[in-house]
């Protein structure tokens, strides 16, 4: 996570498009492919998002703010 004067960066990304992405397509990792993760997501379209799990855990760091995008900035509304 980067920070500027104590301060959290912010993603350019749009967390409400990931969040719902992560609905929606979650077990084909297309909320990972969307902040850039893309090693992530290609294990996740195989893997069928961890057998729903995995989606499950980043739906919920979403919804808290605590995803972060491939340059390690969160998610946040």
């Amino acid at each position: 996570m980067e920070e500027l004067n104590n301060a959290v960066v912010k993603s350019s990304r749009n967390w409400i498009v990931a969040l719902l992405l992560c609905w929606f397509f979650g077990a084909l990792g297309v909320h990972r492919f969307y902040v850039g993760k893309t090693g992530t997501g290609i294990a996740q379209l195989l893997t069928l998002g961890g057998l729903g799990i995995w989606v499950l855990i980043d739906f919920i760091m979403i919804l808290v703010g605590a995803f972060t995008d491939n340059e390690g900035n969160r998610l946040r509304p």
